[in-house]
């Protein structure tokens, strides 16, 4: 297994994962998105794995100030994530070409 989980600052979902990989003692790799975003290809598998719609966190305050629910769901919201970061919902949990986004445990138990 090769996960990687990209974290949002102060976010209880984000912290629980973790602390869910950690007691099971596997490895993972923790990425801040904040400060280092995602890649153009790393984005491309996780929207093909989980869908544009759940990746976009529409309780932040980024959503609202973006104005992403004029936006849709068009190439500008692709483009809008990928420029600021604090759009996305944490946690985005990766293992290979499978994602989840949000803490999902049972979906994470059929990947050991």
């Amino acid at each position: 297994m090769n996960i990687q989980i990209y974290l949002g600052r102060k976010n209880f979902d984000s912290q629980k994962a973790e602390r869910y990989f950690k007691e099971r003692k596997i490895k993972y790799q923790a990425i801040d998105l904040l400060r280092f975003g995602m890649s153009k290809g790393e984005f491309q598998s996780v929207k093909q794995a989980v869908g544009l719609e759940a990746l976009i966190d529409e309780q932040s305050k980024a959503y609202t100030q973006f104005n992403m629910a004029y936006l849709g769901l068009s190439h500008n919201a692709e483009e809008a994530l990928l420029n600021h970061p604090e759009l996305f919902r944490t946690p985005i949990v990766r293992n290979g070409k499978q994602a989840t986004v949000g803490y999902q445990p049972d979906v994470w138990a059929t990947w050991e």
